[in-house]
This record gives C-alpha cells, sequence and structure tokens, in this order.
C-alpha cells in the first residue's frame, strides 16, 4: 500500500513539475532581446504588432489515442468474447506560449491550454 501511495505522489508531482520546468524554461527569456528569443525558440506560429507592442504566439500541440473501452459483450455477461462498449477516440493536448515584445524587449508571456502544465 505505501508503494502504491509513493507510485501516485511520484505520478502527481511529475504533473505539477511539468508546469513549472516549463516556466522556468520561458522565464530566461523574460527581459532579454526578441532576437535572442526567436534564435532559441524559432519562428513563431503567429505575431501581431498593435500599438507598439508585438505579441508572438509559439504552439506546442500533441495528440493520445484513447483505445476502446471493454465491456461484458454485445448481448449480456454471457457472451463469450469481449465487446467494446465506445470508439476509440482521440485527445488533442496544446499548450500556447505567447510573449509580450515592447521596444525589441520580452516583457512578459502567458500560457494558454489544456497540457501547460
Amino acid at each position: 500500500m505505501a508503494v502504491l501511495l509513493l507510485g501516485l505522489g511520484a505520478l502527481l508531482g511529475g504533473c505539477v513539475n511539468q508546469l513549472a520546468q516549463r516556466q522556468a524554461r520561458l522565464d530566461q527569456f523574460v527581459g532579454h532581446p526578441e532576437q535572442e528569443l526567436v534564435e532559441k525558440l524559432g519562428v513563431p506560429a503567429r505575431t501581431i504588432t498593435t500599438d507598439g507592442v508585438t505579441y508572438l504566439a509559439y504552439d506546442d500541440s500533441r495528440v493520445a489515442w484513447v483505445p476502446p473501452l471493454p465491456g461484458f459483450g454485445r448481448y449480456g455477461w454471457w457472451y463469450y468474447g469481449p465487446a467494446y462498449n465506445a470508439p476509440p477516440g482521440a485527445i488533442e493536448y496544446q499548450c500556447e506560449a505567447t510573449f509580450t515584445v515592447v521596444g525589441g524587449v520580452v516583457k512578459s508571456y502567458v500560457l494558454r491550454g489544456n497540457a501547460c502544465g
């Protein structure tokens, strides 16, 4: 039982650390030139400039396939083989990091999405 609790704690701790790791990686660009951001992360997916403020958006996405859910059988518990009650599906995980650049210097960033941490 203790091993199960430790494993669960490590698993949940790993999820929490993903956000902290992402923030630590992106925090290094705040206060640095826009050129350095583009050199390290590449060309952004989207860019817009309005009122002297530039916004650079970087996307991170992946798709996870979900297997069908097994059931007791199509015709009841006496059916001799496995049956699947739900079709397979896909879940898309996305995280967008949008950086705010003023005067050629990165001022801040915002994370949006279901896979940022």
